[in-house]
């Protein structure tokens, strides 16, 4: 089998990347601060920020393609910590667009749909990017930097996404899903729209993308929901009759970093070369086995 090689391996994404791309890739996955060990996954500790160690590890695996998931995805964290979290965000991905450029291999990046300011979605690949935060900035740097380098990468937008975290990371409706059963309260936004898609589904997005995608490309589910109707949903689907679900709204909250009112993505594009995320209440019964 060729082989892939992954960043971010005990993170959310690329921890389900790994996952779906193994059955037909001799998969590599690179992490960090988190050591994980993935059945079937050759796991490789580096700091990517290290571009000797970096180009040391990249050329002693030799890959035949990447899918670069490796990021600091916390808004709030990067509004607060600017200069350190743009080393991994916007400077790694270039780098890595490098290597595969002069190797001439596919190369995946991942992007998300904060590089928009959620006022004219649905959003699709030809939309103007405008983020409101550090984080969508820095996004939107590292796109531009990627397809600079390296004009026939694929650059995918990811939307919020759920599911199995494995064993190192969060999955927002984990906790969600807690509360919801133990009766806490629970505060979720009714004015923030997002495509939600679970984890498996970004993942098979992302492995099509490595033989089918160049340029932009957004990744998104099917539906446009707001994170309250997601916890409603949610209790529907598990059988809770009541929960101390609270409706809020954005202003309510104090943050550190400014979240967009609606991200919804069009992914038209995805469609059209095969991705095919299912509707919200299958992905919820398909994980939660109900």
């Amino acid at each position: 089998m060729k082989k892939l090689l992954i960043t971010g391996a005990s993170g959310f994404l690329g921890w389900n990347v790994c996952r779906e791309a193994r059955d037909e890739w001799e998969v590599f996955g690179t992490v960090f601060s988190h050591p994980v060990k993935i059945p079937g996954i050759a796991v490789v500790p580096v700091d990517l920020r290290d571009y000797k160690e970096l180009r040391k590890t990249f050329d002693e695996i030799g890959p035949e393609a990447l899918i670069h998931t490796a990021a600091a995805t916390s808004p709030d964290y990067c509004e607060e910590n600017p200069s350190e979290t743009r080393k991994i965000n916007v400077d790694v991905p270039i780098n890595l667009a490098g290597l595969c450029a002069d190797k001439d291999i596919p190369f995946v990046f991942t992007s998300t749909d904060l590089v928009f300011d959620g006022l004219s979605a649905p959003y699709d690949e030809s939309d103007d990017v405008s983020p409101v935060n550090i984080y969508g900035e820095q996004k939107v740097l590292a796109e531009e930097g990627v397809l600079k380098t390296y004009p026939s990468a694929a650059v995918c937008r990811m939307p919020l996404m759920f599911g199995d975290p494995g064993p190192a990371a969060a999955s927002f409706y984990t906790a969600m899903i807690a509360a919801l059963r133990e009766g806490r309260e629970l505060k979720l936004f009714a004015d923030e729209f997002r495509t939600p898609a679970s984890g498996k589904t970004a993942a098979s997005g992302l492995v099509l993308a490595l033989q089918k995608a160049e340029g932009l490309c957004h990744l998104g589910g099917k539906e446009r929901i707001s994170r309250y109707h997601f916890g409603l949903l949610l209790m529907e689907i598990l059988g809770i009759r009541e929960a101390n679900l609270v409706r809020c709204l954005q202003a309510d909250m104090i943050m550190a970093a400014k979240r967009a009112p609606d991200l919804s993505l069009d992914s038209s594009r995805a469609y059209a070369i095969g991705y095919r995320p299912l509707s919200l209440k299958e992905e919820l019964k398909r994980l939660l086995a109900v």
